[in-house]
């Protein structure tokens, strides 16, 4: 099976412009995701999605590779897409891996790509169990619901009426697609969910897709701000 793992990287983020650049303790973020993806021991290939020729260059001068993509892309699923168009391959699955957390578990990369043991699956993500009602609480960090087969059943920011005897998800923002997939999701249009939670993969569920969700006990760290960026150098020394 050959896949591809793509890490979508914008130079224009609106609350930390230039964050892919950003140094962290001698290595840019962009450069610290695309080594750790490289460790993922089920990827084929991994590539940099961008449409910063900035980027671009400084990711063939450590040694990666990249490809240049449209400006107009709204979502990094619209980005990987392009790029598995301009491989022009027989991949199987494309991987989008976010290009905002420098210390991804390559571990995670694997365990998405097993959800596709199940030849039924067409769309994967991750989750992760919340221990921390502070997190429940916070709308900026998604939530997922699924079934007992592990299939989504809604994505939102929110948790309203907070029960002490449930579960609650936290979703990781990775996803796999089978690659006649991923083209077919990109052509749809926004759904009303969509657009009240801001989380495009409510788009794929409103249109009958199914969503596997696998559990991860590995905590992400995503940097949003220049302030991450301090944050996680702390917790590094």
């Amino acid at each position: 099976m050959k896949i591809i793992g793509i890490i979508p990287s914008r130079y224009g983020s609106k609350r930390f412009r230039g964050k892919p650049l950003a140094d962290i303790l001698g290595k840019t973020m962009i450069q610290r995701v695309f080594t750790q993806s490289k460790k993922a021991s089920k990827l084929t290939d991994v590539i940099v999605a961008t449409d910063d020729i900035r980027i671009y260059n400084h990711v063939l001068d450590f040694g990666g590779k990249a490809i240049m993509t449209s400006e107009k892309h709204t979502t990094g699923t619209e980005r990987c897409n392009e790029v598995a168009k301009k491989l022009n391959s027989n991949s199987d699955l494309i991987i989008n891996i976010q290009g905002d957390e420098p210390f991804i578990n390559p571990l995670q990369i694997d365990a998405i790509i097993q959800l596709f043991n199940n030849p039924n699956t067409q769309i994967a993500t991750l989750a992760k169990k919340i221990n921390d009602v502070t997190i429940i609480k916070d709308k900026n960090t998604p939530k997922v619901i699924f079934d007992k087969e592990q299939n989504a059943l809604n994505f939102c920011r929110e948790i309203k009426n907070i029960s002490t005897k449930g579960f609650y998800y936290e979703h990781i923002g990775i996803y796999a697609y089978k690659k006649n997939v991923l083209e077919k999701i990109c052509k749809l249009p926004q759904s009303k969910n969509e657009i009240r939670e801001s989380l495009e993969q409510l788009r794929w569920l409103d249109n009958n897709y199914k969503i596997k969700v696998g559990i991860t006990n590995f905590q992400t760290l995503s940097i949003d701000t220049p302030e991450d960026i301090e944050k996680i150098k702390e917790r590094i020394r």
